[in-house]
């Protein structure tokens, strides 16, 4: 636990110490998301705040692989995480600078998902059916473990629409994905876990409402990355779902959303992703973000005890 401990609070203070830094950084440069009609804010607000977050995690694991040693596959897994978070996170960079055509983005992010499956042989090789039975994925193993990777790092992108919001709910399914690993006896996923929620949290004190510095694409792609490639390393694909339940809830959204506007012409929400037809619908900011924190909590929860009674 000591171990832990330390990861959580290097990640923590190195989020909290260098955002500023970042704050600085993106007003000199130009990284500002400018305000529209979309957007609750009224003046340019710094978007390079994923910086943050990916170099205080990146610190924390490597001060923490100063005093642990991994066995050559939990090793060569980490470096392999470590290797496509950068690239997600140099696409995240590149597309807050310049705003990435959709197709160039994806294809970005494929190619990082691919450096991590085929490079780093980090995959899903077997999931489990409702029926507890195991089913093995064989061939289809690298494209379905690709497919999970780019698709969680693309949730946790559309739910980054408000303040404190994407960064509160990752550090409710981190934190949960640690006790998960501990529970499981995991120890290195455990440590890489809640450096990640230290990370994400010692961000969030920039990020609550009303925002300093927006985490951009540079944050919830690398997010997004992250959480993907630790589930796969705890065995927990099938409780992130439940872990998520915000993810799931506003990618289903999206699809429902356009689902229905293509085939019907009419839309079911006022907007989407659905945090945002609550806001048009009169909610506050911060009312929207604690209810799905307090939702989140409960799926976190609800995963939990799933975990203790299998």
């Amino acid at each position: 636990m000591p171990d832990n401990v330390l990861a959580f609070l290097v990640a923590l203070g190195v989020a909290l110490l260098l955002t500023p830094a970042v704050i600085a950084f993106a007003r000199c440069t130009g990284a500002l998301d400018k305000p529209d009609a979309r957007k609750v804010h009224v003046r340019p607000i710094p978007r390079i705040g994923g910086i943050g977050i990916y170099a205080a995690f990146m610190v924390s694991i490597l001060v923490q692989l100063t005093f642990i040693d991994l066995t050559p596959e939990y090793m060569t897994s980490l470096i392999g995480l470590m290797v496509g978070g950068t690239i997600i996170v140099a696409i995240g960079i590149i597309d807050d600078y310049c705003d990435l055509p959709a197709k160039v983005k994806l294809l970005g992010q494929i190619i990082a998902a691919a450096v991590v499956v085929i490079g780093f042989d980090v995959r899903i090789d077997v999931i489990t059916d409702p029926l507890g039975d195991y089913i093995y994925l064989e061939f289809l193993a690298i494209p379905a473990t690709i497919f999970w990777i780019v698709g969680l790092t693309n949730t946790v992108n559309l739910i980054d629409g408000l303040d404190g919001l994407a960064a509160g709910v990752s550090s409710i399914a981190a934190l949960t994905i640690f006790l998960v690993a501990m529970e499981e006896g995991i120890p290195p996923v455990a440590m890489v876990t809640i450096a990640l929620a230290g990370a994400a949290m010692g961000f969030l004190y920039y990020n609550f409402n009303p925002a300093r510095i927006f985490m951009g694409d540079t944050g919830s792609l690398a997010l997004g990355g992250a959480l993907a490639g630790i589930a796969i390393l705890s065995r927990t694909e099938a409780l992130l779902p439940i872990v998520g339940i915000i993810f799931v809830c506003e990618a289903l959204s999206v699809i429902l959303q356009v689902a229905s506007f293509k085939t019907r012409g009419k839309r079911i929400f006022r907007m989407s992703p659905i945090h945002h037809h609550f806001e048009l619908g009169g909610w506050r900011e911060t009312r929207v973000v604690y209810t799905f924190w307090g939702i989140g909590a409960l799926g976190a929860l609800l995963a939990w005890v799933l975990v203790l009674v299998s």
